[in-house]
């Protein structure tokens, strides 16, 4: 049987471009042990939005500096479903069609898990990993998450959002969440990932900082009410079906789990299987599989959680494309779950081509 041909798209212009890249060497390396299966195409999107076939070493991805690789050609996407993939520019003015089997989209944040790219992936007909267009929409926006969440019955944090142009009435919405929120409250771009441009107020002041920090992200932003408790996540894959692994515990070295606690603070730790009880796992491998399917996702998604101080769980929001580096709690869940990183990779690999109604047998 001949080989399959994966697309790996890394980097993007979103300010979790640097996470991508090593994600996207995780990834590859555990693609790669299945070489018998499997034929890898790099895609790379650079930090202004330029995409290149990269045909360097994985080395060269995960330290930064493919994007000067010199054997680098500029291509692009078609949405036609007759390229199947990649228009590769050459330098003597001509064009190669590179096509492929499936896309694996290791991109975090705007632009690559927010349904933009997944909406050029359906109309190009290209199987691809994780969520579609509009799962992956819902999940990125949190606002819309905590509202479908919320008419499914799973609990998630008291929250107020606000859009660019409610800032003229700044301080009429602030007193709106003092009174309805209470202090301490978090502060979030609606759509923004691995904990960019999140802070925790505590007072007015820093009420109205943070909301204009958001805004520097985002056009909406969301102010959830503080939760007293342990976080948690849980990792699940799957289709029809999901698999819900057991439950991971964050213990964050600052105040909370912001970016540099996540990927910078050596002093964050990471506990499989959580410091719970089994009951409390339980429920949130079941809510976890829940609110997948609430939000119409596929393939994978790592559901955060709050376990409080009153012992409720709480849902805090859904990640259709979740950090796949080496201190990543998904491929680390999933480890735990006895299937390993090139395990991971061919399920969601083979999910992608299933719900394509592709045989890759």
């Amino acid at each position: 049987m001949a080989k399959l041909k994966v697309a790996v798209i890394f980097g993007g212009k979103s300010n979790e471009h640097d996470v991508s890249v090593v994600s996207a060497a995780h990834v590859i390396r555990s693609i790669s042990a299945n070489s018998d299966r499997y034929e890898i195409i790099c895609i790379g999107i650079t930090k202004k939005g330029h995409w290149v076939r990269f045909m360097g070493s994985v080395e060269d991805i995960e330290n930064g500096s493919w994007s000067e690789h010199p054997d680098n050609a500029a291509c692009i996407f078609s949405p036609d479903p007759v390229h199947r993939g990649f228009i590769q520019l050459d330098d003597d003015g001509s064009y190669t069609n590179i096509k492929v089997d499936a896309v694996f989209p290791v991109l975090h944040g705007k632009n690559g898990e927010d349904g933009t790219i997944q909406g050029i992936f359906q109309m190009a007909e290209i199987p691809f990993v994780g969520c579609d267009l509009l799962s992956s929409a819902c999940c990125m926006d949190k606002d819309v998450t905590h509202t479908i969440l919320e008419a499914h019955g799973i609990r998630t944090a008291k929250w107020i959002s606000m859009i660019y142009r409610d800032m003229k009435h700044l301080d009429e919405k602030c007193a709106q969440m003092e009174k309805e929120l209470g202090y301490p409250m978090y502060v979030k771009p609606a759509n923004c990932g691995s904990s960019v441009g999140i802070t925790k107020a505590h007072d007015y002041d820093e009420l109205k900082a943070g909301i204009k920090a958001a805004f520097s992200h985002d056009q909406k932003v969301v102010v959830e009410q503080g939760i007293v408790g342990i976080e948690l996540e849980c990792a699940v894959m799957g289709n029809d079906e999901p698999f819900a692994s057991t439950v991971g515990e964050i213990a964050a070295a600052n105040e909370f789990y912001d970016y540099d606690a996540k990927y910078n603070n050596s002093e964050s730790k990471t506990y499989i299987p959580a410091r719970v009880s089994e009951d409390i796992i339980n429920e949130i491998r079941e809510t976890a599989v829940k609110a997948f399917k609430a939000m119409g996702c596929e393939g994978l998604a790592r559901c955060d959680f709050f376990l409080s101080d009153k012992n409720e769980v709480i849902l805090n929001e859904i990640n259709t494309l979740p950090g796949h580096t080496k201190i990543s709690m998904y491929p680390k869940l999933m480890e735990h779950a006895g299937i390993s990183y090139a395990e991971q990779e061919d399920r969601l690999i083979k999910l992608a081509l299933d719900r394509s109604e592709v045989d890759y047998e």
